[in-house]
């Protein structure tokens, strides 16, 4: 643990604080605004799935409102345009998260906490697990949440802090943000910003 309190530590003493402090202002001024730039993000977690954040973020500058309005067809056609790399099942997915589109906002703030947003979100939002979820939850400024990829498991391994699963299971989810709890814990950091400075140290990057 001591290489990753190190690793975080020296980030937020260098240049790099004020652009995660930025970041995490971002997302929670997001978190404030409409339904429509929510949905938008929720899209773009959806998009991000098994693909690139910087492309993902390339595609829903383009799209902006189409995102709600497209039909499924022309979401499919404009995805594929952009270059994303599953057109037709992200598109899907967008099309029929459409139903939560006008109250998604006050879906998710009514559940109080972030745990259980975002168990709801798995459970009703196709093209979500719990990492993407978690993602999206960030976006919109909740910080108690981890986003568990192959950037995170791999420093974690690196430093002896878990073993490699086979498959990210629920279980074994959530035994990895227990994990990141107790650094940020240590930290006195919340997971959200936990997280951009181990990604900025995997990536070199503060992306959201």
């Amino acid at each position: 643990m001591e290489g990753i309190l190190e690793c975080a530590r020296r980030l937020k003493d260098s240049g790099i604080r004020e652009k995660v402090d930025s970041r995490l202002r971002e997302f929670r001024n997001l978190g404030k605004r409409t339904n429509e730039e929510i949905f938008s993000e929720l899209c773009f977690c959806i998009l991000t799935a098994n693909f690139q954040a910087e492309r993902g973020m390339r595609i829903q500058e383009e799209i902006g409102n189409g995102f709600s309005t497209l039909s499924g067809r022309e979401l499919t056609g404009r995805l594929r345009e952009l270059g994303h790399r599953y057109p037709n099942v992200r598109a899907k997915f967008i099309a029929e998260a459409r139903k939560h589109h006008g109250s998604l906002k006050e879906t998710i703030e009514s559940f109080g906490s972030g745990e259980k947003a975002r168990e709801w979100l798995v459970e009703n939002v196709k093209g979500l697990g719990y990492k993407e979820a978690s993602h999206f939850l960030r976006n919109i400024g909740f910080g108690n949440l981890a986003i568990i990829d192959f950037h995170i498991i791999d420093m974690l391994e690196k430093h002896g802090m878990i073993e490699r699963p086979k498959t990210l299971t629920k279980k074994k989810y959530l035994e990895i943000e227990g994990v990141l709890k107790k650094i940020a814990e240590k930290l006195g950091m919340s997971l959200a910003e936990l997280d951009l400075y181990l990604w900025y140290e995997e990536t070199g990057k503060v992306l959201k």
